[in-house]
């Protein structure tokens, strides 16, 4: 192995461990802030996947997930009584059901996620501007590469 595998190895290990700790402790932060909620992290990410790609069928939301059929019906029925989403008929195929967000799961997800961009706010206080539009640059390049394969 020459001195470029062998550093670039190195360095490969080092962002494979470093973006490994952000996401936990990102991951963790976002339970805190959930914590002063009345729901669950699997039902915020259903939520949120619901806010960002509208109404969805379950299967659709199942996929998205990662989930069995079963368990997004069952975290569905719990969000639905909590007011957060709704079921609606398809006006074309009364067979389709959508899952639709309420006021309330929306409210939710706005707050959640101003609390969650206000904490990385705080984090990145010691970056200057050039800093952080090269992040922003280099983790949206990764995030397509990441999506394309």
């Amino acid at each position: 192995m020459s001195n470029n595998e062998m550093r670039s190895h190195g360095t490969v290990a080092f962002l494979e461990k470093e973006l490994r700790y952000i996401s936990h402790l990102i991951k963790q932060k976002g339970r805190e802030i959930l914590s002063n909620y009345t729901i669950t992290p699997p039902q915020f990410i259903a939520l949120q996947w619901l806010h960002e790609s509208g109404d969805m069928t379950i299967g659709e939301l199942s996929n998205k997930m990662y989930l069995a059929f079963s368990t997004t019906t069952d975290l569905v029925d719990r969000m639905e009584k909590s007011e957060l989403v709704v079921r609606i008929r398809d006006d074309q195929d009364r067979r389709v059901v959508h899952i639709h967000l309420l006021e309330e799961g929306e409210r939710i997800i706005q707050e959640v996620i101003e609390k969650r961009q206000n904490y990385l706010h705080e984090l990145l206080v010691d970056f200057d501007n050039q800093e952080i539009e090269m992040l922003s640059k280099l983790l949206y390049k990764l995030h397509l590469q990441m999506v394309e394969d």
